[in-house]
């Protein structure tokens, strides 16, 4: 496969030796390619979602994400994950993006790789993976002999997903990768896979490694949970018309009914045999956006609700009281109703002072739900910025930590320290005992290696029933405090430069100073701006007392925003 060059011409200065892929290796590539040509005038670039756009532009960027999966999987000798999906996008689109050992998203100094190769037309490819190759694998060239390359994938119900597959065996094929398709998933469960196949037979063991395992590692930890505990009612759920609706079939297949102490279900939205149904006037994004439930909605006032996205890493629960309003519980809702949870449990189990729990939010949390986890929880918030691996990785710096972004994509993590304390402390009494019973259950029915909205509906509906709360109880812990999200539409993006977990603009200079000042106009009053990553405008979010109050204030930063970013 390889030849090398060692040149010791100084001892003092050695230069690396560089790697040479044979003629035949680098042919299979370029040959491997060549139905799937480069798109004239279109740039890619590897985002926090990975590659998404128009399925039809999609199918070189696919080949390209097979040759950085070989890399990876060589550089970490570990299996890497490829997902085909554009979660909550309108049908016509779809993504891909690469899932590393432990289940977790691509390290971010990869995305530049994945971003360089992608750019790359046919004729120059062959020859740009050689040079990424000697660039991430250089430092053990036994990287590139020794270790076999290795890629489970799957992908959602989109209709484009069976030819993008075909290109992405192409590319695995051409670098000689072992691989598994795992047909259509769910992002999470694809997640699961890939953290179960790199942890088999280690202390760290995930679970089995198949759709099966999943399953049952979840409904156990379920069943575990909800013993001696009644759910009120059914649960209505909506599918979004995607993979979420067959697999949440599937699964209620291994959870006990009402009847026989768990939950029972209303399917709805779960139409996977025509594509266009997907995300339409359905699914997580469409209620969180629109604030209202799905026109489909089979529910009464009162009913609990939730909507899963299209690749069912996301949920937000909903209901409409009796004068049919609607009332959202959204992300952050979530997170509260985890934390109380998580904070009785471990004070129960004795374990409040050994382990530290925290919730993880961005800018965008409700100003009255931080003020209720630091005041009436009394735990820790940390403030990231926005996109789900900076939420990740400030979670796990606590011993139990929740993150939830607002539209309901999160999970808790459980750091080793919390695992090994929970599993093997002592209970001194049977209220100790289901309070550590209970913890080990939490660890297992959430799936810590991404969001997963069938786990974190799990999960919630288990805290309600804990808690023998409503949904109208939840919302009435805290009072949302009204809040506007504005777009506004500038010259040039780049200036508007967010510091503060983009809470606050360092520049354009003295834009930040009037911002401050319009706020103190209100109560309660926040407002910040920051540049969007897809498109020359910048979003204001305000929150203020009351909602007169908050349109006022969302105008005026606006204006401010204009002001400095219209010339």
């Amino acid at each position: 496969m390889a030849t090398f060059s060692d040149p010791r011409d100084s001892v003092l200065n050695k230069p690396k030796p560089v790697i040479h892929l044979d003629k035949a290796f680098l042919d299979r590539i370029t040959k491997g390619v060549e139905p799937y040509p480069i798109q004239e005038g279109k740039k890619y670039e590897y985002g926090t979602a990975g590659f998404r756009m128009k399925a039809p532009l999609l199918d070189h960027v696919i080949y390209t994400v097979g040759l950085i999966a070989a890399l990876r999987s060589k550089k970490r000798n570990a299996t890497i994950g490829i997902m085909i999906t554009a979660s909550h996008n309108p049908a016509e689109d779809n993504g891909v993006k690469l899932v590393d050992p432990l289940g977790d998203m691509l390290e971010q100094s990869w995305e530049g790789y994945a971003t360089t190769l992608a750019n790359t037309p046919n004729d120059k490819l062959a020859k740009e993976y050689e040079i990424l190759l000697n660039e991430t694998l250089i430092s053990n060239i036994s990287q590139v002999h020794e270790r076999q390359a290795k890629v489970v994938f799957a992908r959602d119900t989109r209709a484009s997903g069976p030819y993008l597959v075909t290109a992405l065996k192409a590319a695995l094929d051409a670098v000689n990768v072992e691989y598994k398709d795992y047909g259509i998933m769910t992002t999470p469960q694809l997640h699961y896979i890939v953290r179960c196949v790199n942890t088999l037979n280690t202390p760290y063991h995930f679970g089995e490694p198949t759709e099966k395992g999943y399953y049952e590692k979840m409904a156990k930890a379920f069943k575990t949970l909800m013993h001696g505990r009644t759910i009120q009612g059914p649960i209505t759920v909506d599918c979004a018309n995607g993979v979420g609706g067959p697999k949440l079939r599937e699964l209620i297949k291994y959870l006990p009914t009402a009847k026989e102490g768990g939950i029972d279900f209303k399917i709805v939205n779960d139409d996977v045999v025509k594509p266009e149904a997907l995300n339409f006037e359905c699914g997580a994004d469409y209620v969180k956006t629109k604030q209202r439930a799905p026109p489909h909605s089979i529910a009464q006032p009162r009913d609990r609700c939730c909507s899963l996205d299209g690749d069912a890493d996301r949920v937000v629960y909903y209901y409409t009281d009796e004068q049919k309003t609607f009332h959202l519980l959204d992300g952050d809702r979530i997170a509260t109703l985890g934390a109380v949870f998580l904070a009785d449990m471990t004070r129960v189990a004795g374990l409040d002072q050994k382990l530290k729990i925290g919730i993880v939010q961005t800018a965008y949390a409700n100003g009255a739900a931080t003020e209720y986890v630091e005041k009436v929880l009394k735990l820790p918030v940390t403030v990231t910025p926005t996109g789900v691996k900076h939420l990740h990785h400030a979670a796990a710096r606590y011993d139990i930590g929740v993150y939830f972004e607002a539209n309901g994509h999160g999970t808790v993590l459980f750091s080793d320290n919390a695992i090994k304390l929970i599993r093997e402390s002592e209970p001194k009494s049977p209220g100790q005992k289901h309070a550590l019973d209970s913890l080990s259950a939490c660890i297992d029915l959430i799936n810590q290696a991404v969001g997963d909205a069938i786990s974190d509906m799990l999960f919630a509906e288990v805290v309600l029933a804990h808690k023998s709360w409503t949904p109208e109880n939840w919302r009435n812990t805290y009072i949302d405090l009204p809040n506007r999200l504005v777009r506004v539409v500038v010259h040039d993006r780049s200036i508007f430069k967010a510091v503060d977990a983009e809470r606050k603009l360092e520049s354009p200079a003295g834009a930040q100073i009037e911002i401050e000042k319009l706020c103190q106009l209100y109560m309660k009053a926040r407002a910040f701006a920051r540049a969007s990553g897809t498109e020359d405008a910048v979003r204001v979010y305000a929150e203020a007392y009351t909602q007169t109050e908050v349109e006022k204030l969302a105008g005026q930063v606006a204006e401010v925003v204009r002001k400095y970013g219209v010339p």
